[in-house]
C-alpha cells in the first residue's frame, strides 16, 4: 500500500498647514459573481484539485510555510461493507469486504510562468470477500493524474483565464451522471488526452473542451489507454441569468473503432443535452433538470436513445437546515433486441452511487422515483435518508449490474424498492466517519428472472483520514 509519513507599522510625516487634504477614494465595486448553490442530491462535481488537497503553506506543517507554489494532499480511506444477498453477485451469499484507498496529490502552480504540473497517485486494495476481486475494487499504485498545464490568467480577456491540460487526467463535469471520477467506488475513471477551459466558475460563462481516450484499469501493472475509443466534447456553462437558472448545454461524442486491435464494437454515439438548475427566489424551493438524446450508429444498428432527470427540493428555514426532495429518473432501454434500432441509453463514464445506495442502478434502461430528506442537526453532523423504487424502462432489455434480462419481456419491469440512511460526522479535525445502511427488496422482474426473492442488506462503515486540514 502506498504509504507516506508526514510530521505534522508604517511611518509618515506629520501634515503641515500647506498639506492638501487627500481626495476621497471611491472603492472599486466588488466583482460580479454568478455562483448559485447546487442543492441536488450528490450532484456537486469534485473540484480541481480534489477536496482533500491544500496549499502547502496553509497546512501548518513545519517547513512548509514558504511553499505557496505547491498544492499537496494525502488521504487514506477504508470502508467495511457487510453484504447480504448482494444482487451484483450471481448467487445468494453473505460477504464481508474491506476496501482500502490511498491518494497522494502534488501540484506545482507557481514559479514556472504559465506552466503548471500535477500528479495524483492512487492505491486501491481489497481485504476479505468470497468472490474474486475486480477492477472496481483493486488498482495497485496507479497514477490517475499526471499532466502538464498551460495557464493564462487573462488569456481570453481581463479576468477570463485560459487553461490547457495534456496528459492523464481524472475529472467531473455537469451533474456527474455522464462524466465522473466515481468517488464512491474504490477505483477512479481516468483519461489520457487534452482538455481546455476558457473562463472560470465565478464568471458569467465558462467553456470546456475535451478530446481524450478512456484508460483501462488493470488490477496490477500500469493502466493503459483504450486505443479503440475516443471521447470528444464541448460543455458550456451560462451563468448570467443565475438568479433564474444556470444553463449547461453539452455535446459529447464517443467513438469506438472495430478495426483497432482488441475491439469487437464499431459505433459512434453522439450525446446532446441540456442540464439546468436554480433556486426559486427566497422561497426555499430548488430544481435540477438534465435532458439528453443520443443518435448515431451502433453498427449494424442505428442508435436512438434518450434520458432525463427531474429533481425538485424544498429547504424550509430551520436550525437543522432540512431539505425535502423528490426525483424522477428515466433512461431508455432497447425495445426490440432483434431489430435494427438500438434504444439503450449509453451512460458513458458517469457515477452510479446516488442512483442507488446499494450501487445497483446505472443511467440506462431505468425508471426511478425517489423521495429524500437531508438534515444537518449540528454544523458537523449530516444525515440523509431516502426511499426509491425502480422499474425497467424496457421490459425486454437488461438490468446491467445484476446481469438479468428477459428478451421476451414477460417478466415485467419492477426491479425493486430501496431504503437507505447515511450519517456523516468528523471524529477529529482530520478524521471523518461515514455510517450507512441500505436495504433492497426485489420486485417481480428480479424474482422471476433471477429465481431469488431474498431482501438485500448492506450496512457499511467508512473512515477517511486527511493528512492536511
Amino acid at each position: 500500500m502506498l504509504c507516506t509519513s508526514i510530521v505534522i507599522g508604517a511611518a509618515g510625516a506629520r501634515p503641515t498647514a500647506q498639506t492638501a487634504t487627500p481626495a476621497p477614494v471611491t472603492p472599486a465595486p466588488a466583482p460580479a459573481t454568478f455562483v448559485v448553490e447546487q442543492r441536488g442530491y450528490g450532484l456537486r462535481p469534485e473540484p480541481e484539485p480534489p477536496r482533500y488537497v491544500r496549499p502547502a503553506d496553509k497546512t501548518g506543517v513545519p517547513g512548509f510555510e514558504g511553499l505557496d507554489w505547491l498544492d499537496i494532499g494525502l488521504e487514506l480511506r477504508s470502508r467495511y461493507e457487510h453484504r447480504v444477498d448482494d444482487y451484483r453477485r450471481p448467487v445468494s451469499s453473505v460477504d464481508d469486504v474491506v476496501l482500502w484507498r490511498t491518494r497522494l496529490y502534488l501540484g506545482v502552480k507557481k514559479g514556472l510562468g504559465p506552466l503548471r504540473f500535477a500528479m495524483e497517485l492512487v492505491d486501491s486494495r481489497r481485504s476479505g470477500g468470497q468472490f474474486a476481486p475486480d477492477e472496481r475494487e483493486v488498482n495497485l499504485v496507479e497514477p490517475i493524474q499526471a499532466y502538464a498545464e498551460l495557464y493564462f490568467a487573462s488569456g481570453a480577456g481581463k479576468g477570463r483565464p485560459v487553461s490547457i491540460k495534456a496528459g492523464r487526467q481524472a475529472f467531473e463535469y455537469l451533474d456527474r451522471r455522464l462524466l465522473a471520477r466515481n468517488e464512491w467506488r474504490n477505483t477512479s475513471n481516468t483519461f489520457d488526452g487534452l482538455r481546455a477551459t476558457v473562463g472560470k466558475s465565478s464568471a458569467a460563462w465558462q467553456l470546456d473542451l475535451l478530446a481524450v481516450r478512456p484508460v483501462r484499469r488493470l488490477m496490477s501493472g500500469l493502466d493503459d489507454p483504450d486505443e479503440t475509443q475516443w471521447l470528444a466534447g464541448a460543455l458550456l456553462e451560462l451563468r448570467r441569468w443565475s438568479r433564474v437558472a444556470i444553463l449547461q448545454p453539452y455535446y459529447l461524442h464517443l467513438s469506438q473503432d472495430v478495426t483497432r486491435p482488441g475491439s469487437r464494437i464499431d459505433r459512434d454515439v453522439p450525446t446532446i443535452g441540456l442540464r439546468s438548475y436554480g433556486l426559486i427566489g427566497r422561497s426555499g424551493l430548488d430544481w435540477d433538470v438534465d435532458v439528453a438524446g443520443q443518435f448515431g450508429d451502433d453498427r449494424p444498428r442505428r442508435n436512438r436513445a434518450s434520458a432525463f432527470v427531474v429533481e425538485g427540493g424544498y429547504s424550509p428555514r430551520h436550525a437543522w437546515k432540512p431539505r425535502f426532495s423528490a426525483n424522477y429518473t428515466y433512461a431508455s432501454g432497447d425495445r426490440s433486441p432483434g431489430d435494427l434500432s438500438s434504444n439503450r441509453f449509453e451512460r458513458l463514464f458517469g457515477f452510479a452511487r446516488p442512483f442507488s445506495a446499494s450501487d445497483y442502478i446505472q443511467w440506462e434502461n431505468i425508471q426511478a422515483q425517489k423521495a429524500r430528506l437531508e438534515i444537518t442537526p449540528t454544523p458537523s453532523l449530516r444525515i440523509d435518508t431516502g426511499l426509491s423504487a425502480y422499474w425497467l424502462a424496457s421490459a425486454t432489455d437488461r438490468w446491467n449490474v445484476a446481469g438479468l434480462r428477459d428478451p421476451t419481456g414477460r417478466s415485467g419491469t419492477h426491479m425493486g424498492n430501496e431504503f437507505d440512511v447515511r450519517v456523516r460526522f468528523p471524529v477529529t479535525a482530520r478524521v471523518g466517519l461515514n455510517l450507512g445502511y441500505a436495504v433492497f427488496r426485489p420486485g417481480g422482474f428480479t424474482r422471476s428472472v433471477s429465481g431469488r426473492a431474498d431482501t438485500s442488506h448492506m450496512p457499511y462503515a467508512e473512515v477517511t483520514l486527511n493528512a492536511f486540514r
